[in-house]
Protein backbone atom coordinates (compact mmCIF):
# COMPACT_ATOMS: atom_id res chain seq x y z
CA UNK A 1 0.00 0.00 0.00
CA UNK A 2 1.55 3.69 -1.33
CA UNK A 3 -0.54 7.20 0.12
CA UNK A 4 -1.15 9.02 -2.39
CA UNK A 5 -2.79 11.88 -0.86
CA UNK A 6 -4.38 11.04 2.83
CA UNK A 7 -7.58 8.58 2.53
CA UNK A 8 -6.20 7.72 -0.83
CA UNK A 9 -4.33 4.84 -1.71
CA UNK A 10 -2.47 2.37 -4.10
CA UNK A 11 -2.57 -0.88 -3.71
CA UNK A 12 -2.06 -2.67 -6.99
CA UNK A 13 0.98 -4.59 -7.89
CA UNK A 14 4.30 -3.91 -10.09
CA UNK A 15 5.45 -6.89 -11.81
CA UNK A 16 8.96 -6.49 -12.61
CA UNK A 17 9.65 -9.59 -14.40
CA UNK A 18 6.83 -9.27 -17.43
CA UNK A 19 8.66 -8.85 -20.78
CA UNK A 20 5.72 -9.30 -23.46
CA UNK A 21 2.16 -8.69 -22.93
CA UNK A 22 -1.11 -10.02 -24.87
CA UNK A 23 1.87 -12.48 -25.95
CA UNK A 24 2.76 -9.46 -28.69
CA UNK A 25 3.90 -6.20 -26.74
CA UNK A 26 7.28 -6.16 -25.42
CA UNK A 27 8.20 -4.81 -21.84
CA UNK A 28 11.63 -4.20 -21.82
CA UNK A 29 11.03 -2.36 -18.19
CA UNK A 30 7.99 -4.66 -16.82
CA UNK A 31 4.88 -3.27 -15.78
CA UNK A 32 1.82 -2.58 -12.89
CA UNK A 33 -1.16 -2.92 -12.25
CA UNK A 34 -2.09 0.12 -10.60
CA UNK A 35 -5.38 -0.02 -8.34
CA UNK A 36 -6.33 2.61 -5.37
CA UNK A 37 -8.72 2.53 -2.73
CA UNK A 38 -10.22 5.47 -1.44
CA UNK A 39 -11.73 5.56 1.97
CA UNK A 40 -15.07 8.25 2.31
CA UNK A 41 -16.11 9.39 5.93
CA UNK A 42 -19.22 7.03 4.78
CA UNK A 43 -18.34 4.58 2.24
CA UNK A 44 -14.86 2.63 0.89
CA UNK A 45 -14.37 2.22 -2.97
CA UNK A 46 -11.94 0.65 -4.65
CA UNK A 47 -10.93 1.56 -8.14
CA UNK A 48 -9.71 -1.54 -10.75
CA UNK A 49 -8.31 -4.27 -9.81
CA UNK A 50 -4.95 -6.68 -10.53
CA UNK A 51 -3.95 -8.94 -13.05
CA UNK A 52 -4.99 -12.35 -12.28
CA UNK A 53 -1.30 -13.58 -12.46
CA UNK A 54 -1.04 -11.17 -9.59
CA UNK A 55 -3.74 -11.73 -7.72
CA UNK A 56 -2.28 -12.63 -4.62
CA UNK A 57 0.04 -9.79 -4.00
CA UNK A 58 -2.95 -7.45 -4.84
CA UNK A 59 -5.19 -9.19 -2.14
CA UNK A 60 -2.18 -9.20 0.03
CA UNK A 61 -1.80 -5.17 -0.49
CA UNK A 62 -5.43 -4.83 0.63
CA UNK A 63 -5.48 -6.98 3.66
CA UNK A 64 -1.98 -5.53 4.41
CA UNK A 65 -3.74 -1.83 4.26
CA UNK A 66 -6.29 -2.80 6.67
CA UNK A 67 -9.09 -2.59 4.30
CA UNK A 68 -12.04 -3.62 6.40
CA UNK A 69 -14.69 -3.04 4.14
CA UNK A 70 -15.27 -2.36 0.16
CA UNK A 71 -18.73 -1.06 -0.57
CA UNK A 72 -17.98 -0.47 -3.97
CA UNK A 73 -15.68 -1.81 -6.57
CA UNK A 74 -15.22 0.67 -9.83
CA UNK A 75 -14.51 -1.30 -13.09
CA UNK A 76 -13.16 1.42 -15.84
CA UNK A 77 -12.22 -1.44 -17.66
CA UNK A 78 -13.19 -4.86 -18.66
CA UNK A 79 -9.54 -5.98 -19.71
CA UNK A 80 -7.90 -8.32 -17.55
CA UNK A 81 -5.24 -6.67 -16.14
CA UNK A 82 -7.81 -4.97 -14.52
CA UNK A 83 -10.98 -7.12 -14.19
CA UNK A 84 -8.71 -10.14 -13.73
CA UNK A 85 -8.97 -10.27 -9.84
CA UNK A 86 -12.97 -8.61 -9.35
CA UNK A 87 -13.61 -12.17 -8.27
CA UNK A 88 -11.51 -12.48 -6.08
CA UNK A 89 -12.52 -9.11 -3.89
CA UNK A 90 -15.92 -9.66 -4.22
CA UNK A 91 -15.39 -12.86 -2.50
CA UNK A 92 -13.16 -11.92 0.13
CA UNK A 93 -15.59 -8.33 0.45
CA UNK A 94 -18.96 -10.11 -0.45
CA UNK A 95 -21.45 -6.55 0.15
CA UNK A 96 -19.24 -5.33 -2.76
CA UNK A 97 -21.06 -3.83 -5.67
CA UNK A 98 -19.25 -3.68 -9.19
CA UNK A 99 -19.99 -0.05 -10.18
CA UNK A 100 -19.43 0.38 -14.12
CA UNK A 101 -21.49 0.72 -17.54
CA UNK A 102 -23.76 -1.09 -19.53
CA UNK A 103 -20.91 -2.11 -21.81
CA UNK A 104 -18.20 -2.89 -19.06
CA UNK A 105 -20.81 -4.76 -17.05
CA UNK A 106 -21.58 -7.03 -19.97
CA UNK A 107 -18.44 -8.15 -20.70
CA UNK A 108 -17.51 -8.73 -17.13
CA UNK A 109 -20.20 -10.82 -17.16
CA UNK A 110 -18.59 -12.33 -20.17
CA UNK A 111 -15.11 -12.37 -19.40
CA UNK A 112 -15.24 -12.71 -15.65
CA UNK A 113 -18.48 -14.71 -14.78
CA UNK A 114 -19.54 -12.08 -12.39
CA UNK A 115 -23.29 -12.38 -11.32
CA UNK A 116 -25.50 -9.90 -12.87
CA UNK A 117 -26.76 -8.72 -9.33
CA UNK A 118 -23.57 -7.64 -8.64
CA UNK A 119 -23.26 -4.81 -10.82
CA UNK A 120 -25.09 -1.04 -10.48
CA UNK A 121 -24.59 0.72 -14.04
CA UNK A 122 -23.77 3.94 -14.31
CA UNK A 123 -24.28 6.51 -16.30
CA UNK A 124 -21.57 9.17 -18.50
CA UNK A 125 -21.08 11.90 -15.84
CA UNK A 126 -23.05 10.37 -12.98
CA UNK A 127 -22.15 10.82 -9.35
CA UNK A 128 -21.52 8.43 -6.35
CA UNK A 129 -20.69 9.73 -3.04
CA UNK A 130 -18.44 8.07 -0.37
CA UNK A 131 -19.47 10.74 2.08
CA UNK A 132 -17.32 13.37 2.15
CA UNK A 133 -15.69 12.45 -1.48
CA UNK A 134 -17.60 12.41 -4.34
CA UNK A 135 -16.51 10.13 -7.57
CA UNK A 136 -17.89 11.36 -11.19
CA UNK A 137 -17.67 8.78 -14.24
CA UNK A 138 -16.44 10.12 -17.37
CA UNK A 139 -17.11 7.58 -20.31
CA UNK A 140 -13.70 7.37 -22.53
CA UNK A 141 -14.32 5.31 -25.34
CA UNK A 142 -11.54 3.25 -27.34
CA UNK A 143 -8.58 4.47 -25.10
CA UNK A 144 -8.63 1.72 -26.13
CA UNK A 145 -11.43 -0.66 -25.99
CA UNK A 146 -15.18 0.27 -26.23
CA UNK A 147 -16.32 0.42 -23.00
CA UNK A 148 -13.04 1.93 -21.13
CA UNK A 149 -14.29 5.10 -18.72
CA UNK A 150 -12.51 7.69 -16.22
CA UNK A 151 -12.76 7.89 -12.89
CA UNK A 152 -12.56 11.43 -11.23
CA UNK A 153 -12.31 12.26 -7.49
CA UNK A 154 -14.22 15.97 -7.09
CA UNK A 155 -12.23 16.99 -3.95
CA UNK A 156 -8.83 15.72 -4.17
CA UNK A 157 -8.57 16.93 -8.04
CA UNK A 158 -7.50 13.32 -8.64
CA UNK A 159 -8.44 11.59 -12.50
CA UNK A 160 -8.25 7.94 -12.29
CA UNK A 161 -7.42 7.71 -16.07
CA UNK A 162 -7.53 3.63 -16.38
CA UNK A 163 -5.26 2.72 -19.66
CA UNK A 164 -5.34 6.69 -21.01
CA UNK A 165 -1.83 7.73 -20.08
CA UNK A 166 -0.58 4.66 -19.17
CA UNK A 167 2.89 3.74 -19.24
CA UNK A 168 4.39 0.08 -18.84
CA UNK A 169 6.82 0.68 -16.28
CA UNK A 170 7.99 -1.32 -13.31
CA UNK A 171 9.33 0.84 -10.37
CA UNK A 172 8.85 1.36 -7.06
CA UNK A 173 8.47 5.25 -7.32
CA UNK A 174 4.81 6.30 -6.89
CA UNK A 175 4.75 9.56 -8.96
CA UNK A 176 7.07 10.79 -11.99
CA UNK A 177 10.92 11.37 -11.44
CA UNK A 178 12.44 10.62 -13.92
CA UNK A 179 10.51 12.63 -16.85
CA UNK A 180 12.72 11.54 -20.02
CA UNK A 181 12.59 7.78 -18.86
CA UNK A 182 8.81 8.34 -18.65
CA UNK A 183 8.15 10.23 -21.39
CA UNK A 184 9.94 7.19 -23.86
CA UNK A 185 7.64 4.51 -21.70
CA UNK A 186 4.68 6.45 -22.17
CA UNK A 187 5.15 7.00 -25.88
CA UNK A 188 6.11 3.24 -26.34
CA UNK A 189 2.75 2.66 -24.83
CA UNK A 190 0.55 5.00 -26.99
CA UNK A 191 2.32 3.65 -30.09
CA UNK A 192 1.80 0.39 -29.46
CA UNK A 193 -1.88 0.09 -27.93
CA UNK A 194 -3.55 3.91 -28.57
CA UNK A 195 -2.27 5.09 -31.90
CA UNK A 196 -4.69 3.41 -33.34
CA UNK A 197 -7.28 5.41 -32.03
CA UNK A 198 -5.86 8.98 -32.01
CA UNK A 199 -10.02 10.21 -33.25
CA UNK A 200 -11.01 9.18 -29.56
CA UNK A 201 -8.36 10.17 -28.20
CA UNK A 202 -8.86 13.88 -29.58
CA UNK A 203 -12.37 13.98 -28.88
CA UNK A 204 -11.68 12.44 -24.79
CA UNK A 205 -8.89 15.03 -24.52
CA UNK A 206 -11.80 17.12 -25.38
CA UNK A 207 -13.89 15.74 -22.63
CA UNK A 208 -11.82 16.03 -19.92
CA UNK A 209 -10.01 19.42 -20.67
CA UNK A 210 -11.96 21.51 -18.39
CA UNK A 211 -11.54 19.20 -15.06
CA UNK A 212 -9.79 20.55 -12.25
CA UNK A 213 -6.73 17.91 -12.21
CA UNK A 214 -3.88 18.12 -9.53
CA UNK A 215 -3.28 14.08 -10.10
CA UNK A 216 -3.56 11.79 -13.02
CA UNK A 217 -3.17 7.77 -11.64
CA UNK A 218 -3.26 5.26 -14.68
CA UNK A 219 -3.40 1.79 -14.11
CA UNK A 220 0.20 1.28 -15.11
CA UNK A 221 2.89 2.95 -14.58
CA UNK A 222 3.39 6.31 -12.53
CA UNK A 223 0.98 8.93 -11.25
CA UNK A 224 2.05 12.37 -12.93
CA UNK A 225 1.68 15.00 -10.12
CA UNK A 226 2.01 17.28 -12.80
CA UNK A 227 -0.27 16.48 -15.48
CA UNK A 228 0.26 18.77 -18.03
CA UNK A 229 3.29 17.01 -18.91
CA UNK A 230 1.47 14.02 -20.26
CA UNK A 231 -1.50 15.81 -21.62
CA UNK A 232 1.07 18.16 -23.62
CA UNK A 233 2.59 15.11 -24.70
CA UNK A 234 -0.61 13.06 -26.27
CA UNK A 235 -1.69 16.59 -27.76
CA UNK A 236 1.53 15.96 -29.82
CA UNK A 237 1.22 12.71 -30.26
CA UNK A 238 -2.52 12.42 -31.91
CA UNK A 239 -1.96 15.97 -34.28
CA UNK A 240 -1.18 15.98 -37.28
CA UNK A 241 2.19 17.34 -37.29
CA UNK A 242 5.13 14.91 -38.22
CA UNK A 243 8.59 15.22 -37.93
CA UNK A 244 11.66 15.29 -40.32
CA UNK A 245 11.85 12.21 -40.28
CA UNK A 246 11.40 8.90 -42.30
CA UNK A 247 11.07 5.22 -40.70
CA UNK A 248 13.40 2.55 -43.21
CA UNK A 249 12.15 -1.12 -42.02
CA UNK A 250 14.15 -4.02 -44.01
CA UNK A 251 15.46 -6.90 -43.89
CA UNK A 252 17.70 -8.95 -46.12
CA UNK A 253 18.40 -12.26 -47.05
CA UNK A 254 21.57 -12.20 -49.86
CA UNK A 255 22.72 -8.20 -49.28
CA UNK A 256 20.72 -6.90 -52.17
CA UNK A 257 17.82 -5.22 -50.30
CA UNK A 258 20.72 -4.28 -47.62
CA UNK A 259 22.62 -2.60 -50.11
CA UNK A 260 20.08 -0.68 -51.74
CA UNK A 261 18.99 0.19 -47.93
CA UNK A 262 22.41 1.41 -47.23
CA UNK A 263 22.67 3.73 -50.26
CA UNK A 264 19.22 5.38 -49.60
CA UNK A 265 19.86 6.16 -46.01
CA UNK A 266 23.16 7.33 -46.80
CA UNK A 267 21.61 9.82 -49.40
CA UNK A 268 18.64 10.59 -47.24
CA UNK A 269 20.84 11.64 -44.70
CA UNK A 270 23.21 13.59 -46.96
CA UNK A 271 19.67 15.28 -47.92
CA UNK A 272 19.34 16.58 -44.58
CA UNK A 273 16.45 13.73 -43.57
CA UNK A 274 16.33 12.32 -40.30
CA UNK A 275 16.56 8.76 -40.92
CA UNK A 276 15.55 5.55 -38.07
CA UNK A 277 16.85 1.92 -39.73
CA UNK A 278 15.31 -1.03 -38.82
CA UNK A 279 15.94 -4.46 -39.25
CA UNK A 280 12.90 -6.13 -38.74
CA UNK A 281 14.77 -9.81 -38.22
CA UNK A 282 16.06 -8.09 -34.66
CA UNK A 283 14.54 -5.17 -33.79
CA UNK A 284 12.00 -4.32 -30.85
CA UNK A 285 9.28 -3.62 -32.32
CA UNK A 286 8.18 -1.38 -29.76
CA UNK A 287 10.77 0.55 -31.39
CA UNK A 288 9.73 0.89 -34.21
CA UNK A 289 6.18 1.75 -33.11
CA UNK A 290 7.82 4.41 -31.40
CA UNK A 291 9.16 5.70 -34.54
CA UNK A 292 6.18 5.46 -36.10
CA UNK A 293 4.57 7.75 -33.99
CA UNK A 294 5.61 11.41 -35.65
CA UNK A 295 7.74 9.87 -38.37
CA UNK A 296 6.71 11.69 -41.90
CA UNK A 297 6.81 8.50 -43.52
CA UNK A 298 7.88 4.63 -44.00
CA UNK A 299 10.16 2.93 -46.67
CA UNK A 300 9.66 -0.84 -46.61
CA UNK A 301 12.56 -2.98 -47.53
CA UNK A 302 12.30 -6.53 -48.77
CA UNK A 303 13.16 -9.63 -50.63
CA UNK A 304 11.31 -11.61 -52.75
CA UNK A 305 10.13 -14.88 -51.10
CA UNK A 306 7.92 -17.65 -53.11
CA UNK A 307 6.92 -14.67 -55.27
CA UNK A 308 5.85 -12.14 -51.92
CA UNK A 309 7.58 -10.44 -49.76
CA UNK A 310 9.92 -11.65 -46.63
CA UNK A 311 7.19 -12.45 -43.83
CA UNK A 312 9.07 -10.52 -41.75
CA UNK A 313 8.31 -7.24 -44.10
CA UNK A 314 4.70 -8.72 -44.46
CA UNK A 315 4.21 -8.14 -40.49
CA UNK A 316 5.45 -4.99 -40.77
CA UNK A 317 3.48 -3.68 -43.09
CA UNK A 318 0.69 -5.61 -41.22
CA UNK A 319 1.73 -3.22 -37.98
CA UNK A 320 1.78 -0.21 -40.30
CA UNK A 321 -1.51 -1.20 -41.28
CA UNK A 322 -2.88 -1.85 -37.47
CA UNK A 323 -1.49 1.34 -35.72
CA UNK A 324 -2.43 3.68 -38.25
CA UNK A 325 0.72 5.90 -37.93
CA UNK A 326 -0.28 9.82 -39.20
CA UNK A 327 2.60 8.84 -41.81
CA UNK A 328 2.30 11.48 -45.30
CA UNK A 329 3.99 8.58 -47.46
CA UNK A 330 4.94 4.83 -48.28
CA UNK A 331 7.63 3.43 -50.40
CA UNK A 332 9.02 -0.48 -51.28
CA UNK A 333 12.10 -1.03 -52.50
CA UNK A 334 13.41 -4.30 -52.37
CA UNK A 335 14.77 -7.50 -54.93
CA UNK A 336 13.96 -9.76 -56.34
CA UNK A 337 15.52 -12.99 -58.64
CA UNK A 338 13.24 -14.57 -60.59
CA UNK A 339 9.59 -12.67 -60.13
CA UNK A 340 7.16 -11.87 -57.89
CA UNK A 341 4.00 -9.45 -56.80
CA UNK A 342 6.10 -8.67 -53.41
CA UNK A 343 4.43 -4.71 -54.21
CA UNK A 344 1.43 -5.62 -54.78
CA UNK A 345 1.18 -7.78 -51.74
CA UNK A 346 2.88 -4.78 -49.13
CA UNK A 347 0.43 -2.41 -50.92
CA UNK A 348 -2.89 -4.84 -50.33
CA UNK A 349 -1.75 -5.28 -46.30
CA UNK A 350 -1.70 -1.39 -45.96
CA UNK A 351 -5.06 -0.67 -46.27
CA UNK A 352 -5.63 1.82 -43.45
CA UNK A 353 -3.24 4.40 -44.63
CA UNK A 354 -4.35 7.16 -46.30
CA UNK A 355 -0.51 7.48 -47.10
CA UNK A 356 0.52 8.70 -50.73
CA UNK A 357 2.28 5.57 -52.25
CA UNK A 358 5.55 6.70 -53.91
CA UNK A 359 6.91 4.89 -56.79
CA UNK A 360 8.55 1.89 -55.90
CA UNK A 361 12.30 0.49 -56.82
CA UNK A 362 12.39 -2.95 -57.18
CA UNK A 363 15.62 -5.13 -58.86
CA UNK A 364 16.54 -8.15 -60.40
CA UNK A 365 19.19 -10.00 -58.21
CA UNK A 366 22.00 -7.27 -57.28
CA UNK A 367 21.70 -3.73 -57.62
CA UNK A 368 23.13 -1.72 -60.46
CA UNK A 369 23.96 1.30 -61.17
CA UNK A 370 21.01 2.41 -63.26
CA UNK A 371 19.07 0.91 -59.93
CA UNK A 372 21.44 2.97 -57.42
CA UNK A 373 19.93 6.12 -59.60
CA UNK A 374 16.18 5.06 -59.28
CA UNK A 375 16.91 5.35 -55.70
CA UNK A 376 18.42 8.43 -55.49
CA UNK A 377 15.48 9.32 -57.63
CA UNK A 378 13.28 8.59 -54.53
CA UNK A 379 15.71 10.04 -52.25
CA UNK A 380 14.92 13.40 -53.99
CA UNK A 381 10.90 12.46 -54.15
CA UNK A 382 11.02 12.28 -50.75
CA UNK A 383 13.14 15.09 -49.74
CA UNK A 384 10.56 17.22 -51.98
CA UNK A 385 7.86 16.12 -49.42
CA UNK A 386 9.78 16.81 -46.15
CA UNK A 387 10.16 20.45 -47.79
CA UNK A 388 6.46 21.01 -47.85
Amino acid sequence: MRQIVQNIFEVGAIDWDRRLFDELIPLPDGTSYNAYVIKGSEKTALIDTADPTKTDTFITNIIGAGIQKIDFVIANHAEQDHSGSIPDVLELYSEAKVITNEKCKQMLIDLMGIEENKFIVIEDGQELSLGDKTLKFIFTPWVHWPETMSTYLIEDKILFSCDFFGSHLATSDLFVKDKPRVYESAKRYYAEIMMPFRGPIVKNLEKIKDLDIEIIAPNHGQLYDEPKFIIDAYKKWISDDVENKVIVAYVSMHGSTKKMVEHLVNTLIEKGIGVQQFDLVTADVGKLAIGLVDAAGVVLASPTVLTGAHPVAAYAAFLVNALRPKIKYLAVIGSFGWGGRMVEQLKGIITNSKAEILEPVIVKGEPKSEDFQKLDNLAEEIAKRHKK
